[in-house]
């Protein structure tokens, strides 16, 4: 079952590694261009910013290094994020909208596996299967 459990971690993580990388930091002229579309604040500072924390976070996750701590990472990321970039109440397209009421919930989506990942590595502690270090918090009761 660790091996499920890792296959199921790395599936995760897959997604804020590749769009830490590719969109946030590679691809970050772009990003920063999409986000200005979206008044997001402060978008050539955010949106690397907000790249590192999702692929820090993602490669905690998937290697199992203080897990619950990349947790709270990605789960910042996706807070931070959801209500500017894919808040679907604002667009006046319909097929727009519908786009990016998928995104949101996709994101919501996501904030709630972040949210399980952090609680099984706080019930779990160290007996969370191949991971490389125990959590950094301690089990809360």
């Amino acid at each position: 079952m660790d091996v499920l459990f890792l296959i199921g971690r790395i599936l995760y993580v897959a997604l804020f590694v590749f769009s830490g990388v590719l969109v946030h930091i590679v691809g970050r002229k772009e990003g920063v261009a999409y986000a200005k579309a979206y008044n997001a604040p402060l978008p050539e500072l955010l949106v690397p910013a907000s790249g590192v924390a999702a692929i820090a976070g993602g490669a905690m996750i998937g290697f199992g290094v203080l897990a619950d701590l990349g947790a709270i990472l990605v789960a910042a990321f996706l807070i931070g994020i959801t209500p500017i970039m894919h808040a679907f109440w604002n667009e006046k397209d319909a097929q727009t909208r519908q786009m990016q009421t998928a995104m949101f919930m996709k994101n919501l989506a996501l904030l709630g596996g972040a949210i399980v990942v952090f609680y099984l590595y706080n019930q779990l502690q160290g007996d969370a299967g191949l991971s490389l270090t125990d959590p950094l918090f301690g089990r809360s009761d």
